[in-house]
């Protein structure tokens, strides 16, 4: 383990602060996966690119379209879940 990461690890014990274990990646609280990405893909499937420059072209276009509230409201529907988790002790969380 890095120096200072141990040298965290203890700082925050002598601190008096509880150190939770990481939890494992779960793929339904990703903000990207959970209402981005489904999201985006809608209107550029089945569509070709000429390049990766036109794949970021189009994707930026996307992003750019999209209202301040789709952005806040999709977060506060991963805030829920992420409440839901938590009070679900980690256990399986659907949206």
């Amino acid at each position: 383990m890095h120096l200072s990461i141990q040298a965290s690890i203890v700082t925050a014990h002598h601190l008096g602060y509880e150190l939770l274990q990481h939890p494992p990646y779960s793929p339904d609280l990703v903000p990207s996966d959970f209402f981005l990405f489904p999201e985006m893909k809608k209107p550029l499937h089945g569509q070709q690119f000429d390049d990766r420059e036109d794949v970021i072209f189009k994707v930026e276009q996307w992003f750019s379209s999209k209202p301040e509230d789709f952005y806040k409201e999709g977060l506060k529907q991963v805030k829920k879940l992420w409440q839901k988790c938590v009070t679900l002790q980690g256990d399986y969380v659907e949206n």
